[in-house]
């Protein structure tokens, strides 16, 4: 696999000299440059070449074409763009895993480069995704181990219930405002919803949604402690809840109940929506009970 990222410096030097065409790029060095080995830099001039921004002259090496500033920006940008897909497919792909019990609870960087084919850039972005999302930490000295949290139905039905204490109440707090604009943000991702997002949307897309919509509303109460135990709450419930997606049904009522939690809000009527999101969540909490198979590992 070429490293994108190894194919990404030789663009952006190309850039940020700039070299004019024609010129020579040696392997050795641009390895003493990137401080890599020879290899995936043979690998990156290879892959530049075939799209375009390098040619290649028997016994002679690797030349500059002559690409303008604009050309070079929009394949620096499909580079980028195609590493964080790789990136993303291997989050999910381990997400999956942990799951099913397919990985050790304790596990290498080595073991998750070599399983999902990823390069050392892609591995440590990967495992920083993780490691922010809290479902794995850096053991000190070597090695990481998986969270023991929210593996199962029941963690993720259990932080259900601790929103359930929580959100309403976050809701009834004096001086709650939700600003206009954050509320005009939040109603046109649920119609963004309804309008065919549900279907096509990513996991991340769907999660992130509901993440913000859920964040947004606390944080209109003004309280640091809802605050910061909401956003613990859905860095860590993150695994289940892509799972959940595998069931779509039930957002087109998600949907429905949000706006009217909104409208709510936006008549300054608190009780009645400290209420509404009681039944939303609850609904919630039913459904993912209903839907405990897709949970299991």
């Amino acid at each position: 696999m070429s490293d994108h990222s190894i194919d990404l410096q030789i663009l952006e030097l190309i850039r940020a000299e700039p070299l004019p065409a024609d010129s020579h790029l040696p392997a050795q060095m641009l390895a003493d440059r990137l401080r890599v080995s020879r290899s995936p830099v043979n690998e990156a001039l290879a892959t530049l070449q075939a799209k375009g921004v390098l040619r290649r002259e028997p016994n002679r090496g690797y030349f500059v074409n002559a690409l303008s500033a604009d050309q070079l920006a929009q394949l620096a940008g499909q580079l980028r763009d195609s590493d964080q897909d790789v990136v993303s497919q291997a989050y999910f792909r381990i997400a999956d895993d942990r799951l099913r019990d397919a990985l050790p609870e304790t596990f290498s960087e080595a073991l998750i480069k070599t399983r999902y084919g990823l390069t050392s850039t892609q591995l440590n972005a990967v495992l920083a995704r993780v490691a922010s999302e809290g479902w794995a930490e850096k053991k000190p000295g070597y090695g990481w181990t998986f969270s023991s949290m929210l593996t199962t139905a029941d963690s993720l039905l259990q932080s259900y219930r601790l929103r359930l204490a929580l959100e309403p109440a976050a809701l009834l707090e004096p001086g709650y405002r939700l600003d206009p604009q954050v509320l005009a943000r939040c109603r046109a991702a649920e119609q963004h919803l309804l309008n065919g997002g549900i279907d096509t949307d990513s996991p991340d897309q769907l999660h992130e949604r509901g993440v913000r919509f859920h964040e947004s509303l606390v944080a209109g109460s003004g309280n640091p402690f809802f605050i910061d135990t909401v956003r613990r709450v859905n860095r860590v419930r993150r695994l289940l809840s892509y799972r959940s997606m595998q069931d779509r049904k039930r957002y087109t009522e998600h949907c429905k109940q949000h706006l009217h939690l909104l409208d709510l809000l936006e008549q300054e009527r608190n009780e009645d929506a400290a209420e509404a999101m009681r039944h939303h969540l609850s609904s919630t909490l039913r459904n993912l009970s209903n839907i405990r198979d897709i949970l299991k590992p």
